[in-house]
């Protein structure tokens, strides 16, 4: 069964695990959408589906044929990602009174691994580090069939209503969930949408639940739509890859998470509170310092079960 971290943050009986996954969704990036799944063993090997059955009609007495759908075997591996937080006795017990320290540390820590994963989410690559798992680029580069990718040219190209509506029918069936792009990429749709009169497709509506800041003031993230599917903005997309003879070029991805069949993250069982993909771990007193260490970490991992359930526009030029 896939959970989100909303929900697993609802089932955590620790304070400070409660802290940590509201951390990682306060940005309404990918981990605020991104359903997992938890895995028993160190690795998930599963059938991913590349194309559909099909079915035809008969007249009578005809001999059918059988058909099945196809798949590829895949094996995905569960990786290690997590960072130790120390603090200092004496600053937690003197200067506690203002701030609890070792909470913060904690946070920070926490939101340095909501960014680690968010990278490996787009650039994650077994090829070039066997402790990272595959993320998107890699899948999509190497991995799936290449009607997922739409180009916009030999050496890139403006980005057009046409390219980014082919790229989203290229996700099945119906729309993607999500819409995965740089912050420019995103400003440049922003205007192509204005500019092209069809200021209808762009939106913005609340997602997650109401937070309340470090200010003490309350608030809900907010995400822009596009034709109804949300744009997320990934600080980690490149705007200056390479495609032909320009180097200012920059991705957008599209994904469907689809319940059993779709992009799903995956995590080791009980890693934390409500089954989270994140754990935090007391480990104690130092014995080389009189510091306290927490140690944030997660098993994790990326699966897509169907060829047609993620796609990209490469060559992207501002």
């Amino acid at each position: 069964m896939a959970y989100t971290l909303a929900e697993a943050n609802k089932l955590a009986t620790d304070n400070l695990l409660a802290g940590v996954l509201e951390t990682l969704t306060t940005k309404a990036g990918v981990l605020s959408f991104l359903p997992w799944i938890t895995v028993v063993g160190n690795a998930l090997a599963y059938r991913r589906q590349n194309a559909a059955p099909t079915v035809s009609f008969h007249d009578v007495g005809d001999t059918w044929t059988e058909d099945t759908p196809t798949f590829t075997e895949v094996t995905t591996a569960l990786k290690i990602l997590g960072g130790d937080a120390d603090v200092d006795n004496f600053l937690q017990a003197t200067r506690a009174n203002v701030q609890d320290l070792e909470a913060e540390t904690i946070i920070l820590k926490a939101a340095a691994w909501r960014d680690k994963f968010e990278d490996m989410f787009i650039n994650g690559s077994v090829d070039s580090d066997a402790t990272q798992f595959d993320g998107l680029q890699e899948m999509l580069d190497d991995d799936f069939p290449a009607a997922q990718t739409v180009s916009m040219g030999t050496n890139g190209a403006t980005l057009t209503l046409a390219k980014l509506d082919e790229m989203i029918d290229a996700v099945r069936p119906g729309k993607p969930d999500l819409l995965v792009m740089s912050r420019r990429s995103r400003r440049s749709l922003n205007s192509l949408v204005i500019n092209s009169g069809a200021g209808q497709f762009i939106e913005s509506t609340k997602v997650g639940d109401l937070l309340i800041g470090g200010d003490g003031q309350a608030w809900t993230p907010r995400v822009t739509l596009y034709d109804g599917i949300p744009i997320v903005p990934n600080d980690f997309i490149s705007d200056a890859q390479t495609k032909g003879s320009s180097t200012d070029c920059s991705r957008i991805f599209a994904v469907k998470f689809d319940a059993g069949a779709g992009l799903h993250g995956l995590s080791a069982p009980g890693t934390g509170g409500g089954d989270s993909p994140v754990m935090v771990e007391r480990l104690g007193s130092l014995e080389t310092k009189d510091a306290t260490r927490t140690r944030v970490k997660g098993y994790v991992s990326l699966a897509c079960f169907h060829t047609q359930r993620i796609a990209q526009v490469t060559g992207v030029r501002p």
